[in-house]
């Protein structure tokens, strides 16, 4: 049964509202006048990505039968606000802890790749609805507003992929590097792709390219 702890559901509280700040203050270009319309946007983001991000974590570690609890890392959530200032965010605000006292690569790489994996799917989501709204979002100011939280939605969680698959330190792609090369190299591949065409063409631009 998937259970949570006072501590974990506040932890995860604070490091969502930083981790939205942090992108917001990205977007806006320190233009904090602008921030009040951005934050809730880039909160469904970060939200649906961050979250589901960590669940998929907790999830996969508690479905091979071990305790799993999230903890925000307090100098995380510094350099996740310091960072943003600088052009970039740097998103490791905390970690789900898994109790166990063995962990095969296997079974860590697999808990590992799930939040990634979470994020590449959210983008894919969030990029079909933008690309199903694009049309009308010329007529509808309700429209505009669900293509701009869909744009930010795929490149909030395409970075959040690519971020935790970088394989260095305790991001999730050392993890997985260890226990598979290939799959790694797979979805690194996927979400950096992505990554990368939604910082350069935008999401506007890849669904001119898709649709020709």
């Amino acid at each position: 049964m998937f259970k949570f702890t006072s501590n974990e559901v506040r932890d995860l509280i604070i490091s969502f509202f930083v981790i939205s700040l942090s992108f917001s203050i990205l977007y806006t270009g320190r233009d904090f006048s602008a921030m009040y319309f951005i934050l809730p946007i880039v909160m469904v983001g970060v939200g649906l990505g961050f979250i589901l991000h960590e669940l998929g974590h907790k999830f996969s570690a508690m479905h091979f039968g071990y305790w799993s609890e999230y903890q925000l890392w307090p100098v995380g959530l510094i350099i996740a606000l310091a960072s943003s200032f600088c052009g970039i965010v740097f998103a490791a605000p905390g970690a789900v802890y898994t109790y166990a006292n063995f962990l095969d690569d296997r079974t860590n790489g697999i808990i590992s790749i799930a939040g990634p994996v979470v994020n590449i799917v959210l983008a894919i989501i969030f990029l079909l609805i933008a690309a199903a709204v694009y049309p009308m979002a010329f007529f509808s100011q309700t429209m505009q507003i669900i293509f701009l939280v869909c744009s930010l939605g795929f490149t909030i969680n395409s970075y959040l992929a690519t971020f935790n698959l970088i394989p260095i330190w305790n991001l999730d792609g050392s993890k997985v590097l260890r226990w598979n090369g290939l799959i790694w190299i797979v979805t690194i591949a996927i979400s950096g792709i992505m990554t990368y065409l939604s910082m350069t063409v935008g999401v506007e631009g890849i669904i001119k390219i898709l649709i020709g």
